[in-house]
């Protein structure tokens, strides 16, 4: 069976979900929040950002780090984590908190500042990258990975998947956004650890279904 191309795949996700959503907030707190959710619901998420209030870099910077650990604890994980926005934060003030700054940058060069932090990994950063700093660095997660093992591509690595997106669509970051949060919706309905395929956009296509 001949695999559909990664423009194919996202046409029929928007025939099945709709106008994509895209990150809530402002570029820090898209920042700040692609950290929060490592490892956890994005409710969780959402509880710690509504009790915060609207994050700012240079007062995270000033806060005593057993302040911001109890600030982000709805999420888990909070000494690693607030070390981890520390990090990220000090990141931004080499651009000066200027956010059209850091967008002037290379995304090659974002890349690998981010990367560098500890605390860092390839999915986070290019959250950071493809929301905030909006360039085109395509996001992949464990959902992305799935439902293209499910759907027979045999990609054996990250770098593979990254290249099958990236040279199948235009290079711009509010698609790559899109992609990535259909593909969440996508998982949450129908391509989750347990399958649910009845219904499911790619039900005739797919050679992982379960019949």
């Amino acid at each position: 069976m001949e695999r559909l191309t990664g423009q194919q795949v996202y046409n029929k996700l928007v025939e099945a979900y709709g106008k994509p959503r895209w990150w809530p907030g402002t570029p820090y707190e898209i920042m700040v929040s692609a950290v929060l959710v490592q490892n956890t619901a994005w409710t969780q998420v959402e509880k710690a950002l509504a009790a915060w209030g609207e994050p700012e870099p240079a007062k995270v910077l000033e806060m005593p780090v057993e302040q911001l650990q109890e600030t982000i604890r709805p999420c888990g994980f909070m000494k690693a984590k607030a070390a981890t926005i520390r990090n990220v934060s000090e990141w931004y003030r080499g651009y000066g908190f200027d956010i059209e700054k850091a967008r002037a940058t290379s995304l090659d060069r974002l890349r690998r500042e981010l990367l560098g932090l500890k605390g860092i990994g390839a999915e986070t950063a290019d959250a950071m990258l493809v929301f905030a700093l909006h360039k085109p660095s395509f996001v992949i997660d464990a959902y992305t990975r799935r439902f293209l093992d499910r759907m027979g591509y045999g990609f054996t690595d990250d770098r593979q998947i990254r290249r099958f997106f990236e040279s199948g669509l235009p290079a711009d970051y509010q698609i790559y956004g899109w992609y990535h949060w259909l593909l969440l919706e996508h998982g949450k309905n129908h391509c989750g650890k347990q399958p649910t395929c009845d219904g499911c956009a790619f039900s005739t296509v797919c050679p992982g279904r379960i019949l």
